[in-house]
């Protein structure tokens, strides 16, 4: 049966804390786009774009909820690829739902703590703090750095991406990992890191720079692709959905190389 799209934003603006909790500008979490009718599908999707507007068309899904919403460019023109993208999603009666940071830090349908789970990590601490409350997650192991960088290589790969890391010396141990998911390799983060004594970070992506700081800082930084280690956050606010209120529910792969 179909839902009516006010039940399942006001469901997810609850669950994620979407109200309060900051955000870059762009970001708009929340609803984005309504549409006419009720929801009979859900589709999720890391980015917007014209590749997850043409999965969730070819699902049948008419809610797209995504990680990085309509407006995380900026402010643009409707016109061309823009008008293009709108005018195919009011065709198609397609409404749009984004969550950035409240879907990364939420406790069980985050991009960090299910991360962790994926790398067989055991969160046990908050990290990467953004105002007044943390995005990222953390804890303690007893694992050879190079099996923790086999399983990143291991899901990375299963996302269309690949992994970067900095020098591991032979027989290295992660005692104290933290991870933040995305563009994780900031400078708020690495002094966070340094004052957390932690030995591997796990991220997304990061400037150059900073493995630079790894290298000065007996740190290990894995990067381990932005669009990969996000994709767990939006396949599982999907997945909830559907199982919420009884609905089909798919998730749309578009790998950026990144």
């Amino acid at each position: 049966m179909a839902v009516p799209l006010n039940k399942i934003a006001q469901h997810i603006d609850v669950v994620l804390e979407t109200a309060s909790l900051r955000d870059y500008p762009n970001a708009l979490n929340g609803l984005q786009l309504e549409n006419r009718s009720s929801i009979n599908a859900v589709a999720g999707a890391v980015d917007f774009s014209s590749r997850a507007i043409d999965g969730a068309i070819g699902t049948g899904s008419n809610l797209l909820v995504v990680h990085h919403g309509m407006f995380w460019g900026g402010l643009k023109r409707l016109t061309g690829v823009a008008y293009r993208q709108v005018q195919r999603l009011l065709e198609a009666d397609i409404a749009v739902y984004s969550s950035h940071l409240p879907l990364d830090r939420h406790p069980s349908l985050g991009n960090n703590v299910l991360l962790a789970k994926e790398l067989g990590l055991q969160p046990s601490d908050p990290f990467a703090r953004f105002e007044d409350f943390f995005i990222g997650t953390s804890g303690e192991s007893d694992i050879e750095t190079a099996e923790l960088l086999t399983r990143a290589r291991r899901f990375a790969r299963t996302q269309g991406g690949e992994v970067r890391v900095t020098p591991i010396s032979p027989g290295r141990l992660t005692k104290r990992w933290a991870i933040c998911t995305g563009a994780g390799a900031a400078v708020d983060t690495l002094r966070e890191a340094d004052a957390a004594g932690i030995d591997t970070l796990i991220v997304g992506e990061g400037p150059h720079w900073t493995a630079i700081y790894a290298e000065e800082n007996d740190l290990t930084i894995i990067y381990a692709g932005h669009y990969a280690t996000e994709t767990l956050g939006v396949r599982a606010l999907a997945q909830h959905i559907g199982e919420e209120f009884n609905l089909p529910w798919h998730f749309i792969s578009a790998p950026t190389g990144l």
